[in-house]
């Protein structure tokens, strides 16, 4: 088991990173909660990970936080949620948010999430419940968010790039430029975690 990866962050194309660990170049998945919080690209990153063998793939996921790694491990437990939608769980709402929606029986908020039908949203909120008291403070509420990445300045790509990583999460084609083109409209010169992001808060 992979549990930890130290290196330079080599190149982020959100979903997708790889991290360079003295030359030896390691491809990851990781949330949009995770990206926030990456660095620039050349500059070193320490990442928690889950590896996942299947028959056809050996997979790498990488978090910043051991809550978003515990919530992520809870969540593919789950019957009928696999590691790429649990990245799109991660990715489309906070952890706090997530933990009101399965106190609350919310299960209209979850199925706006991609991938996530009614059958799946009530899955997740039986069976989360009890895991999810097990691990989160009981007298505080959950919070991974932690500020933005310090990323380099808007590129005339990076509209593009956020549309991409929308859809590879999971929206359509539509949904995800319709999305980041009210996100540019928000913020104006933003980089593609910011517009992804905003994109993300306008559709859940």
């Amino acid at each position: 088991m992979i549990g930890r990866i130290k290196g330079i962050l080599a190149e982020k194309q959100p979903p997708q990173l790889l991290v360079d660990v003295q030359g030896v170049g390691y491809e990851i998945e990781a949330p949009m909660s995770t990206f926030y919080r990456l660095p620039t690209v050349g500059s070193a990153v320490s990442l928690l990970t889950h590896f996942v063998v299947r028959e056809d793939a050996q997979l790498l996921y990488g978090f910043a936080t051991r809550e978003e790694r515990a919530l992520f491990r809870a969540l593919i437990k789950v019957n009928g949620v696999g590691p790429k939608l649990a990245l799109t769980i991660l990715s489309g709402i906070e952890a706090a948010d997530f933990a009101r929606c399965v106190a609350h029986d919310d299960s209209a908020a979850l199925v706006r999430l991609p991938g996530v039908g009614k059958k799946t949203a009530e899955r997740l909120i039986v069976e989360m419940r009890d895991k999810m008291r097990d691990w989160l403070p009981a007298d505080a509420p959950f919070e991974l968010s932690a500020g933005v990445s310090s990323a380099s300045a808007l590129d005339g790509d990076s509209r593009h790039e956020a549309e991409s990583a929308l859809i590879a999460l999971g929206y359509k084609p539509a949904q995800a430029s319709k999305a980041v083109a009210q996100a540019g409209k928000l913020l104006g010169d933003a980089t593609t975690e910011g517009l992804i992001r905003q994109a993300l808060r306008s559709m859940v």
